[in-house]
């Protein structure tokens, strides 16, 4: 773990700058009273994701991971630059098959270990068709479904 490297792409993106950079204007030419006191809005993009061309969104559909707080349905940031390490939560193709298991690696075995006891966990071994698609960086959790039928009103 001390000696891992991170890698960043190269390519930061057509955004040079924040949202705190960009100017507030008034139309009449005068600010307001309340300008002063404005704060600006917080961007998701800005504060969750680490690397913008190697992230991306994944929905979680199964209860493997519900020990961890990631639920079905749940929608998680994945960052494919980071490397998969012992004890790190990851979207991993295993066998044709996307999980999110958290990866566990001894010193001459490696396994995705559910967070759920109803689940086994899976070996790696040589005959195991294994890829790492990314590591789970944030997990973003909705506190009441309901709202979001609420919102999807079509």
């Amino acid at each position: 773990m001390d000696n891992e490297t991170f890698y960043r792409s190269a390519y930061d993106g057509s955004k040079k700058f924040h949202q705190h950079d960009i100017q507030t204007a008034n139309a009449t030419g005068f600010g307001a009273a309340a300008d002063d006191y404005m704060e600006r809005g917080i961007d998701l993009n800005e504060q969750l994701v680490i690397n913008k061309p190697a992230t991306y969104f994944f929905r979680m559909n199964s209860n493997a991971m519900e020990t961890a707080n990631i639920f079905t349905g749940d929608i998680l940031i994945v960052d494919r630059s980071i490397k998969a390490a012992n004890g790190k939560i990851i979207v991993a193709s295993v066998n044709g098959d996307l999980l999110v298991r958290r990866f566990c690696q001894n010193f001459n075995k490696a396994m995705l270990c559910a967070d759920n006891k109803k689940f086994k966990d899976i070996q790696l071994d040589e005959f195991t068709q294994f890829q790492s698609w990314g590591v789970v960086t944030c997990c973003i959790h909705l506190i009441d479904p309901s709202l979001l039928a609420f919102n999807n009103k079509d």
